[in-house]
């Protein structure tokens, strides 16, 4: 059984969490977190944050159709669109999301572009395209969580959606930190062992 070698007390790993795996896989895929503590401290290069947005672009998507689109507030750049991205998260998000030096929100297209039809998998590519992001973020150094709650009809409104896009995810982008002055509960959710279903239980052989 291997220990997870991206588990050490650093400004990335703020909690040092002991796992182990017994298949070797990329140490990326361990050292990915969603915390909810951030560092304000650190913002986010500019060119940090292009990267992560050209890896999305690369992901694969039903008939490259590419449906999804992102919506980006930099705090420190456009302080508007990352105080208009926060108003549209839900009050469980705020609290711990406020912290984060750049927000956005996956939106996706439900029609394909090239016959209008509706695009079933468009949930599934944008999951791709931000699995992709967060993958380049974690190889920065960079965190990314991402929260399915937002208030979807008040982004339609807010940043003047089309009616073929549709707002489903947000996510928080930074540098993990210590956020003291957050509610206990959110600080118990970032210690807590990561657990994982076992192979036996998610593949059907």
């Amino acid at each position: 059984m291997q220990e997870n070698p991206a588990c050490r007390d650093d400004a990335l790993t703020s909690t040092c969490r002991k796992e182990t795996s017994m298949i070797e896989i990329h140490s990326l895929f361990r050292q990915r977190r969603s915390p909810y503590q951030f560092d304000t401290e650190r913002s986010v290069r500019p060119a940090d944050i292009e990267a992560l947005f050209e890896a999305a672009r690369w992901a694969m998507s039903s008939y490259n159709a590419q449906p999804w689109r992102y919506i980006v507030g930099v705090k420190e750049e456009n302080p508007a669109m990352w105080q208009a991205i926060f108003e549209v998260l839900v009050e469980g998000n705020q609290p711990w999301a406020r912290h984060a030096p750049v927000l956005a929100l996956g939106v996706m297209e439900t029609a394909f572009e090239h016959n209008g039809k509706p695009n079933k998998a468009a949930a599934h590519d944008l999951g791709a395209a931000s699995a992709f992001l967060t993958l380049e973020a974690t190889a920065r150094g960079l965190v990314v969580h991402q929260m399915i709650g937002i208030e979807p009809e008040k982004a339609h409104a807010d940043f003047k959606l089309t009616n073929t896009q549709e707002a489903l995810t947000a996510l928080a982008i930074g540098y993990a930190g210590s956020n003291p002055d957050l509610p206990a509960g959110y600080i118990e959710r970032d210690e807590a062992p990561r657990q994982r279903k076992p192979l036996e239980e998610i593949v059907r052989r």
